[in-house]
């Protein structure tokens, strides 16, 4: 019996050694080979040797050189803002007692479900030269350095919301208790006793923030004017001069923050270790009149600033030709065919439900193996290591690298360039990172005497991975799969550069109607993205709340 049992194990570990091997060669070929596709390329130059000729020749541009410096002009910028608003607007929902904290949560959320173009549109109808607020006599000079800075705040500020959220949920109240009874005032806590317990979380957030705006191709596309940036930079070198050499050399620079951050980010998780213990208590919120009335009107400029920003797009989506006639009107979700029609709109949300379903079941299967697989130490390790790689990979740097690498003809994958199978391909490994960590996470949790007992019971690893795995790590996979989806109906850096034209996306559709001054049916395309990205939201809430009862009534 127990040679029996044995030679089963012998043959699962043969067919989990083929599925590791598999996930791991397909991330290799669509992921790493594209990249050393792109370095080859940044470091070729046009007599074919190999050296620094590209970035000497790119530096010694002063029109191309100076977008170095105003990227990390603008992100540092940017970092800073979005960090101190990002902390009090969290502090205000986890640490006082102001009213309608799930409806200010919701709200910090909102620029998640649209493309970074749209916040830049939204900030054309606002304070654009015939914006609510210039009308009225308030010209903030929006094209350029300033209308990035404020739309590339709108894009990180969510970002940072959810970290310092995170990090504000766990704390221990005995510290707070401590400082009350010794008679130690707010400001004094949140500086000797918050912020020291959240400097990991801190430096996180200034580096995920920096990094989200010195990749952002959106809003420089939009409101830039004469502002280069690299991001720009990129996209005018491969798709306006089909100068794929500079193109190379700006995806390299477009690496070096996400990498830093990346390195970062890394260091910090093993550093960082949770404070709770069994003795923790939860902190009790007081009341304090002045503190909730000043947080409760921080929370409502920040939370007005933002529905104003999509007030905007239904005014610009729904009125006859904004702001000459303001008749009401549907005629701009008519879109034109030049600009995909409202074909690019169920293009965006096919492509969208692709990547949810092969990415979710690409994704989970890719945990499995590298979180269950027993013996095979270094592949599953070498699995994990390329797992998290995609976290230092800005979109633009993947779609770039997909045309160095899937466009030439002596590859035998060319066939999909040009296809939605790219489209869906890219979408799944620039995002791939945070769906893998939840469903790791996810997986960790199951203890492995599951597959040990299936094993002395010879039931198919098959069975097991269907019947117990899957369906005790449901919450997860409905996450993963909405999280694909959200993103690929606003992605448009990577996407920008795979496309093809008879197969145009919604975020992609944006940009060119702004480009050809059509802004009223950008915002109304704005508007569908944006209604189909709540309605999954929530879709997703509802799910959950269905297993969360049936979880209750389990226990029961």
């Amino acid at each position: 019996m127990l040679l029996g049992i044995k030679r089963r194990f012998a043959r699962f570990n043969i067919v989990q050694f083929c599925i590791l091997l598999l996930v791991l060669v397909i991330f290799t070929v669509a992921f790493i080979f594209p990249l050393g596709a792109l370095f080859s390329k940044a470091f070729i130059g046009e007599a074919g040797a190999f050296g620094l000729a590209n970035y000497r020749s790119y530096f010694n541009n002063p029109t191309l050189s100076i977008s170095v410096w105003n990227t990390i002009h603008i992100s540092l910028i940017t970092t800073v803002f979005s960090t101190v608003f990002g902390f009090f607007y969290a502090y205000a929902i986890m640490r006082t007692d102001i009213p309608g904290k799930a409806f200010f949560k919701y709200i910090a959320l909102l620029p998640i479900f649209i493309p970074t173009v749209v916040h830049a549109l939204g900030l054309v109808y606002i304070f654009g030269k015939q914006g609510f607020i210039t009308r009225l006599g308030f010209d903030i000079s929006l094209y350029g350095k300033n209308g990035i800075i404020i739309s590339e705040i709108i894009y990180t500020f969510p970002s940072a919301f959810l970290l310092f959220l995170v990090a504000l949920e766990f704390v221990d109240g005995r510290l707070y208790e401590t400082c009350n009874a010794m008679g130690v005032k707010p400001i004094k806590q949140i500086l000797h006793v918050t912020l020291p317990e959240m400097k990991y979380t801190i430096v996180n957030t200034i580096f995920v923030c920096f990094t989200l705006a010195f990749t952002d191709f959106g809003a420089p596309k939009v409101l830039g004017g004469n502002y280069n940036v690299l991001a720009t930079d990129i996209y005018k070198q491969v798709a306006g001069q089909f100068n794929m050499s500079m193109g190379a050399v700006v995806g390299t620079l477009l690496l070096i923050p996400a990498i830093i951050s990346f390195i970062t980010g890394r260091f910090i998780s093993n550093k960082n270790s949770s404070s709770l213990n069994a003795k923790t208590i939860p902190l009790a919120i007081k009341k304090n009149f002045l503190r909730d009335t000043l947080f409760l009107m921080f929370c409502s400029l920040i939370a007005m600033c933002f529905i104003s920003l999509i007030l905007s797009l239904f005014i610009g989506a729904l009125t006859s030709y904004y702001p000459y006639d303001l008749s009401l009107t549907l005629k701009h979700f008519a879109f034109n065919d030049s600009a995909g029609g409202i074909g690019s709109f169920l293009n965006s949300v096919w492509m969208s439900i692709f990547t949810a379903a092969f990415g979710t079941v690409f994704v989970f299967l890719y945990a499995y193996m590298t979180e269950k697989t027993q013996g095979l130490c270094i592949l599953t390790k070498y699995g994990k290591l390329l797992s998290v790689l995609p976290l230092a990979v800005p979109g633009m740097v993947v779609g770039i690298s997909f045309i160095f690498f899937f466009n030439s003809q002596n590859n035998p994958l060319h066939f999909i360039y040009g296809t939605v199978a790219i489209l869906v391909l890219s979408n799944i490994l620039h995002y791939f990172s945070v769906p893998y960590l939840t469903a790791a996470g996810a997986l960790k949790k199951l203890d492995y005497e599951f597959e040990m007992v299936a094993e002395a019971m010879k039931i198919p690893r098959w069975k097991t991975f269907l019947r117990v795995s899957v369906p005790l790590s449901a919450h997860a996979i409905v996450e993963i799969a909405m999280y694909f989806f959200v993103n690929s109906m606003v992605t448009v850096s990577a996407l920008v550069f795979l496309y093809n034209a008879n197969f145009k996306v919604a975020s992609i559709a944006i940009t060119h109607m702004e480009e050809a001054g059509n802004i009223s049916q950008a915002a109304a395309m704005s508007l569908l993205i944006l209604f189909i990205n709540v309605a999954v939201r929530i879709l997703y809430e509802f799910v959950i709340g269905i297993k969360k009862k049936q979880a209750i009534k389990g226990g029961l």
